[in-house]
């Protein structure tokens, strides 16, 4: 009999790839990274699910030399060089008007209409979801091969009038190099606690 395709658990190797001895970056390997491979990690983590489908993450990649001196302009001391030194690093953002793009999005019903008039309620979905996908795209860059470093010592407001100001509806949420780790650039794995640590059953 075939195995069914909700069956199927990943090889250790596709494991440690994507958890276990996957690692945070601080520095990065002289090694590009393409547009092509920015396009994949992209196709992998809008599969992952969101509330009603509403994709609200917004992603701006910065890879040229200009506009990295310009968000390392943004960040804090500590991580300045670690934008710098990354081949590409991914400003996830997200719309506050998402429910905009509902009706082809979620066609299902109109589901527009349940986040219309509510401003406070669309924040907290789009920054709950776009999070969500935020580490969806940590798992399809690992899973293609490449390593991330995510942050969040930054200036919101400086990056948001960086990147997104274009889009006045756009907001910043946290920013993630990737690329290819430097491992001399990781040190010893921090503790992680054990199920009954921080779990019930209930």
């Amino acid at each position: 009999m075939t195995k069914q395709f909700h069956d199927v658990v990943l090889s250790d190797e596709a494991l440690a790839q994507l958890f276990n001895e996957a690692r945070s970056y601080n520095g990065w390997l002289d090694r590009p990274i393409s547009d092509q491979q920015l396009e994949a990690i992209w196709d992998l983590a809008k599969m992952a699910p969101t509330s009603a489908n509403m994709q609200p993450v917004r992603i701006v990649w910065v890879k040229s030399p200009e506009r990295k001196e310009k968000l390392a302009e943004c960040v804090m001391e500590g991580n300045k060089a670690k934008v710098l030194a990354a081949p590409v690093t991914a400003v996830i953002g997200y719309d506050i008007d998402f429910h905009e793009e509902l009706p082809w999005l979620f066609p299902h019903t109109d589901a527009k209409s349940w986040f219309e008039g509510d401003e406070v309620g669309r924040q907290e979905g789009a920054f709950r979801n776009s999070t969500l996908q935020g580490a969806y795209l940590m798992l399809a860059a690992r899973a293609l091969g490449l390593d991330c470093g995510p942050m969040s010592g930054f200036d919101p407001d400086a990056v948001t009038a960086a990147f997104l100001a274009d889009e006045p509806r756009h907001r910043v949420n946290f920013i993630c190099s990737i690329g290819y780790g430097d491992p001399d650039s990781v040190f010893e794995r921090s503790p992680r606690p054990d199920f009954d640590r921080f779990n019930r059953i209930v």
